[in-house]
């Protein structure tokens, strides 16, 4: 009589669990975007970048893709009056810069594109010199880190091949912020989501891509925990849907539980 009860007791916790799980794979598959999603990253790694694409620098001159990448370079991609995160993006970008201690212009570069058609070469260098003159540990070469503008036909052939989607509000975009490392020959090579990053995730992206690996999103599971607020323009801890998957995981764990007492019971019982 008690083990049948025990039974039922697992077949009940069984059936929680499957549908459980069920939206635990519903939120992960969420979190690796659909490809009609709206806003958001869509991962194409391994895939490549069109190099024959052209910008403009903030010095006014035309910068081809294929002349700038031939090194790892390290991108980023914002819209210059920005009043959401491609500040600390950029913040970021320029922190974990100054503290890397590989060297620029041998080991990567680096490069910032402005998604937004209206934005122009003198705002881009306005915008620069801001983030050049916050490096703590020695100048950066300015060659090494240029930013660009761009017309619409260019950036969206450039944010379709990343898979960054985002849009426009008003004079303003909803967007998400990462950096995007690319490989020499233009592979997409590794994403590091949000807008603070270490050194050593950064560097390891760049071996990887000088040696024409690819590599996972350390930060997948930071995403399935976080989602971004496009209202509140932020990051946001996703609690239900953390202390779901921990609960699951618990009910699977006593689910083991029980197995386990059923038969060792029944072995004791046996003997």
């Amino acid at each position: 009589m008690q083990n049948s009860r025990r039974f039922n007791i697992f077949i009940i916790v069984f059936f929680f669990f499957l549908s459980g799980s069920s939206a635990v794979v519903a939120e992960l598959q969420q979190t690796s975007l659909p490809s009609d999603q709206e806003i958001g990253i869509i991962e194409h790694l391994g895939e490549f970048v069109p190099l024959d694409l052209s910008f403009i620098d903030s010095k006014g001159d035309t910068v081809f893709l294929r002349d700038y990448i031939d090194k790892p370079v390290v991108v980023s991609l914002v819209y210059l009056n920005c009043p959401g995160i491609c500040s600390p993006l950029l913040g970021g970008m320029a922190d974990v810069l100054d503290r890397m201690d590989l060297k620029p212009g041998e080991d990567y570069k680096a490069l910032t594109i402005s998604f937004d058609p209206s934005d122009t070469p003198e705002l881009a260098r306005e915008k620069k010199r801001n983030y050049f003159e916050s490096f703590r540990f020695g100048p950066f070469p300015e060659e090494q880190w240029k930013w660009v503008t761009g017309d619409s036909v260019s950036i969206h052939k450039f944010t379709d091949a990343v898979g960054f989607k985002y849009k426009r509000e008003g004079k303003d975009f909803i967007h998400a912020g990462a950096l995007i490392v690319l490989s020499a020959d233009g592979k997409i090579s590794r994403y590091l989501r949000g807008i603070e990053f270490q050194p050593f995730d950064l560097k390891m992206a760049i071996t990887e891509a000088a040696e024409g690996r690819v590599g996972p999103t350390i930060s997948k599971v930071l995403l399935y925990c976080f989602s971004y607020d496009p209202e509140g323009k932020r990051y946001v801890f996703n609690f239900m849907k953390v202390f779901g998957t921990v609960f699951l995981v618990f009910l699977a764990g006593f689910a083991i539980f029980l197995i386990y007492q059923t038969k060792y019971r029944r072995k004791k019982e046996r003997n």
